[in-house]
């Protein structure tokens, strides 16, 4: 048995923080029991912060590495979407794997316990087969064209074999609706929830909006100039055209785990029309990469109203200067300041184990689990995050 104390732990369990507090553990990482100190000076390993199970980093796209410090800052949507097509693979495979394994090494002992990782190849997936974290590999799909969609949804399909054969979970999900025909986005979709798990770009900016509402804007005007075929106007906002192409596979509710990933337009109608439609709903949060693309942030305050399920994730080193979940809590922290630490952490952890489903082993400092131990260091003297702190596994 093993035991470490902390100015503070944080069960996530149901249990209210521990104030100079213990967890013992096996040599293998399952927890004991955790509790209260008597006499935090005798112990025998001490943190002068806060323990906190393994992160779930619920979004993330682990093999654009390569593309850290590429680049420029607020180009909004349309002008990411035109970097990112300029710079995929000018880099040689041998610097994109090893760029892949090192931000997995860092991931791992910055304390990431599990991934929802976003892949468009299979760079990634040996290296994820030998990881010490859990992955599940969503296998994005892109295609404006009707016609393609029947070829993609082959070509995906042989790609989730290959994710398979190696062991990791992996199975197709739709991108967003400015990348994917409406056959093709319904496919996809189909694809991702036989899997019981979907990942899905939605609402990432006004210009999004702008293109499904009215056929304007900015992203509409770099389709069209590129021969792309747009998706249809509808008057409504993306969130609901997403809604409508789902429904075209069966009437709702959908039970299977949904992951809508940034929601930064999101408002009061779209979440009455999904909140009964998925009654297994999640949010991810990337904060830093929205700032980063079009300096504007989701509206958290609307999403805890309404009780969404928040999750937290890093995106990727093309709309991020690093892959690092205390930054991605921190600024969650500076700008929605009524947030405490314990919410933010339970986003940060249990509702990413919750929304993969392991919540039965990760998540929670809980007897009989193992979500790893991680340390989060120079809080302020009130336990909130600085400027300063970040995050070290313990196991």
């Amino acid at each position: 048995m093993q035991r470490l104390a902390a100015s503070y732990i944080y069960p996530l369990d149901g249990h209210k923080p521990v104030r100079n507090g213990f967890v013992e553990y096996e040599e293998d990482g399952t927890i004991i029991r955790f509790g209260e100190s008597g006499d935090i000076s005798s112990e025998p390993e001490y943190y002068d912060g806060a323990v906190v199970p393994g992160f779930v980093n619920t979004h993330c796209h682990i093999e654009l590495s390569y593309m850290k410090g590429l680049f420029r800052r607020g180009s909004g949507m349309t002008g990411f979407i035109d970097q990112i097509n300029s710079l995929r693979d000018i880099s040689p495979k041998e610097k994109r794997l090893n760029d892949i394994k090192f931000r997995m090494d860092d991931l791992w002992k910055q304390g990431v316990s599990a991934m929802g990782d976003i892949s468009n190849c299979d760079d990634s997936f040996e290296i994820k087969a030998s990881s010490e974290m859990y992955t599940r590999t969503f296998l994005e799909v892109f295609g404006t064209e009707p016609d393609d969609c029947d070829k993609i949804m082959t070509d995906v399909a042989a790609l989730t074999d290959e994710a398979m054969a190696l062991g990791l979970d992996a199975a197709p999900t739709p991108h967003a609706c400015y990348t994917m025909s409406p056959e093709l986005l319904t496919a996809a979709s189909a694809a991702a929830l036989k899997s019981s798990f979907l990942s899905y770009h939605s609402e990432e900016s006004a210009e999004e909006e702008q293109m499904i509402m009215s056929g304007s804007g900015p992203l509409f005007a770099n389709r069209k100039n590129a021969g792309m075929s747009t998706p249809p106007v509808t008057g409504k906002s993306s969130l609901s055209y997403f809604a409508d192409r789902i429904e075209k596979i069966h009437p709702s509710p959908f039970y299977e785990h949904i992951l809508l990933v940034h929601e930064v337009c999101m408002n009061q109608e779209g979440i009455d029309r999904v909140k009964t439609m998925m009654p297994n709903l999640f949010i991810s949060l990337c904060p830093l990469s929205n700032i980063f693309i079009h300096n504007s942030l989701p509206p958290v305050s609307l999403m805890r109203k309404n009780g969404l399920k928040i999750t937290v994730g890093t995106d990727s080193l093309s709309s991020n200067d690093d892959l690092n979940m205390v930054n991605e809590l921190f600024c969650l922290q500076e700008n929605f300041p009524e947030v405490g630490m314990e919410e933010l952490l339970t986003w940060a952890c249990s509702n990413g184990a919750l929304f993969l489903s392991r919540e039965d082993t990760l998540g929670s400092i809980s007897a009989g689990k193992k979500p790893g131990l991680v340390f989060v260091n120079h809080l302020s003297p009130q336990g909130r995050l600085t400027t300063a702190s970040s995050s070290q596994r313990i196991i």
